[in-house]
């Protein structure tokens, strides 16, 4: 089985290493083409105006200067020539649960892959007050995530859908199980803008997250995680709204 991986973390990130070890358990042909810095938050964009460059790091191992979705094109249609069996993308720092596969470039690099025909899946790591960006528990993922991934392949991906995975801020023995999830949606408006000033006394701005507290929906992948649970979204790319579809058709003629 061929693989290749990407994240949108950067090709230096501690979870793509984690994300490789667990593609190693499923084959010896991984290939790794991941974003040359740090893309988080840039969703499914690709590069148009730019060119991009390529750097090999390593055997099975390259740098793209652009985005998720570059890399996975850069991968399928230059490095491998072809299809791999298997699309992955991360491990994120962070979940990507409700409104952040939006954004996510985690979740678009799996996208892009199922665009291109091949199985993918998105994987993340959460964190919470207690442990924070710098104390993430990498080793939940590194424990279950070639589990998962394997029993995911054993029931297979349906053609134009990708498989989103969240591994909840525990520890491998504490993990309460498996949950199969909706996407869910936080009850509170995500995005603030902070307004700074520089060393001249000039404004400049920051995208924040609100972290007020909420109450998860039943059966959603934030429930999931709050209760110590692996979380597994299937996703479609299919984003048609069928109800309002079928009442505007009727209202139009």
């Amino acid at each position: 089985m061929r693989i290749l991986i990407t994240n949108d973390d950067g090709v230096h990130a501690e979870g793509l290493d984690v994300l490789e070890a667990i593609a190693r358990q499923l084959s010896d042909d991984v290939t790794v083409v991941a974003p040359e810095t740090d893309q988080s938050g840039v969703a499914h964009s690709m590069s148009l105006n730019d060119p991009l460059r390529l750097r090999k790091l390593g055997e099975g191992r390259y740098a793209v200067r652009g985005t998720p979705t570059d890399c996975v094109i850069m991968g399928v249609r230059h490095i491998l020539k072809g299809k791999p069996d298997l699309v992955l993308s991360g491990v994120n720092r962070g979940s990507n649960v409700a409104e952040d596969v939006t954004y996510s470039g985690t979740i678009a690099g799996a996208m892009e892959g199922t665009l291109l025909g091949v199985p993918s899946i998105a994987l993340s790591q959460a964190f919470g007050p207690t442990t924070g960006r710098m104390g993430i528990l990498w080793e939940c993922a590194a424990a279950h995530g070639a589990a998962i991934v394997r029993k995911i392949l054993d029931l297979g991906v349906p053609k134009d859908s990708l498989v989103n995975v969240n591994f909840p801020d525990r520890k491998p023995d504490e993990v309460a199980g498996v949950a199969v999830t909706f996407q869910g949606k936080r009850d509170t408006e995500l995005m603030n803008v902070e307004e700074r000033r520089d060393g001249r006394g000039l404004p400049y701005y920051w995208l924040t997250f609100n972290r007020n507290r909420f109450e998860p929906g039943t059966g959603t992948d934030l429930e999931a995680l709050a209760q110590g649970r692996i979380s597994i979204t299937p996703l479609r790319l299919d984003l048609t709204d069928e109800p309002t579809l079928t009442r505007y058709a009727a209202a139009f003629g």
